[in-house]
């Protein structure tokens, strides 16, 4: 028996009280042709078990998705390859049903996993310290600017415009709630704009928050910003979204970052709709205490065997609530599981193999574009913006690209509201094949 306490008054009040005429507009953000109507629907009354595989089988074979298609979408996402085994141990009684760590007599194997998801991502990142985990890549921003305004006891943060346009939305909006000031440092030409945020740097500075590679992908020195942290005293707070970068280029950690942040989602995780992801955290080890989330530890029994336990847990549940340095409660365990999984089995190698395949994927896309498409100059690991004479001709190539298979890019003003309708956000992986750029180069060439 369903419960639906709500009466049509009660509907019709909440729907005042956040402005909207009616249910439908709660769904503004679908494009209309993807609603679905009353009555539209071709359903029949009932059929057998077998009967319903059959015909759902045959409705999800017309979706388009990454796996039966070209996909060269970013922007925070990224189609790399995920093992099997890497479902298969998430799969796993043992990891898919366990909760927090709690009690570490029974937790063993979790909190193994989780220190040794720790380690292989301070190592990637060139990091001391790695908690296990944040929520998203949005979150750990926010949340490491927040650490940043502890550690220094200031209250203004600087931010480079082009770190990811959602990165800087949510941690506007955590600051927004407390004193304190946040600004943007515009970008120049779908690049960082270093001399800029070395500008925006001053006395009052808590941290400066810089994204590498950034959101277009455009990799540059990070030598200025830190040196500027280091003269006014305050913290190089580097950013990043698809961390297989990190096998191919300089970590940020040997760049001098002092918190290191950014998504995990490119370490064994699909694409999945956008989520779940996996935010990961990683600090210098002077400052681990005031870094959020959690830190699992190794440690001896009294009987010299070897153990793991919550070494760190600094959640406003765990401690007194104005001694918390985060209220995230909902870390990714099991998202921080698939990951061990996944660099456990590419190892070293593997990892580098699959940053240089990426970074080549995109090399042979820039090098073939028609004269028509212009490529964001300057350095990039595996993402660039693409730009078209008009926002008509680049929708007319994204409409023929579709119609081959191809999801060939994110329009750029779907994420940055700034951008203009005539650029096109594209990223490659090691999924993308040589056929693949032909058949991308056919699909420009067909617009010209």
């Amino acid at each position: 028996m369903r419960f639906l306490p709500h009466t049509e008054r009660d509907r019709s009040r909440m729907l005042e009280t956040i402005g909207v005429s009616g249910m439908r507009d709660l769904f503004a953000d679908i494009p209309a042709d993807l609603h679905i109507e009353p009555g539209s629907l071709d359903m029949p009354d009932a059929l057998h078990e077998a009967g319903i595989i059959r015909k759902f089988t045959q409705a999800a074979e017309q979706n388009r998705h990454a796996g039966n298609t070209r996909c060269f979408l970013g922007g925070g996402t990224y189609h790399h390859f995920v093992p099997a085994v890497v479902d298969y141990v998430i799969g796993r009684g043992e990891f898919l049903t366990a909760y927090t760590p709690y009690q570490p007599e029974i937790s063993q194997g979790t909190l193994q996993a989780l220190f040794e998801f720790q380690t292989m991502i301070a190592r990637l990142l060139g990091m001391e310290v790695c908690n296990a985990s944040m929520y998203d890549a949005a979150t750990s921003v926010a949340e490491a600017a927040l650490m940043a305004r502890r550690v220094t006891r200031r209250e203004r943060v600087v931010l480079a415009g082009s770190v990811n346009p959602r990165y800087r939305t949510v941690t506007h909006n955590y600051l927004s709630r407390i004193s304190g000031s946040s600004v943007d440092v515009p970008c120049s030409g779908f690049a960082t704009d270093v001399d800029a945020v070395v500008e925006a740097i001053d006395g009052e500075t808590a941290c400066v928050i810089v994204q590498y590679p950034d959101f277009y992908g455009s990799v540059y020195d990070l030598a200025s910003v830190r040196a500027a942290c280091d003269a006014a005293g305050a913290l190089m707070v580097v950013a990043f979204s698809d961390a297989t970068a990190f096998a191919l280029i300089e970590a940020p950690g040997s760049l001098g970052a002092d918190i290191c942040v950014g998504s995990g989602q490119a370490l064994g995780i699909p694409m999945g709709y956008g989520g779940p992801q996996l935010g990961l955290f990683a600090c210098k080890k002077k400052h681990v205490r005031q870094m959020p989330g959690r830190v699992c530890g190794m440690t001896h029994d009294a009987r010299d065997r070897r153990g793991f336990v919550l070494t760190l847990s600094t959640r406003e549940q765990h401690i007194r609530r104005e001694k918390a340095t985060s209220n995230i409660c909902s870390n990714q365990g099991l998202m921080c599981t698939a990951a061990a999984a996944y660099m456990s089995l590419m190892g070293d190698a593997g990892l580098a193999t699959v940053a240089r395949r990426s970074a080549a994927a995109l090399s042979r896309l820039v090098s073939g574009l028609p004269d028509h498409v212009r490529a964001a100059s300057g350095p990039r690991f595996n993402e660039t913006v693409l730009s078209f004479a008009d926002g008509d001709s680049r929708d007319h190539f994204l409409a023929g690209a579709e119609g081959c298979d191809i999801f060939a890019g994110i329009p750029l003003e779907r994420i940055d509201p700034k951008a203009e309708a005539c650029h096109l956000l594209v990223a490659t992986t090691e999924m993308i094949e040589a056929e693949d750029i032909a058949d991308y180069h056919a699909a420009l060439e067909a617009v010209r």
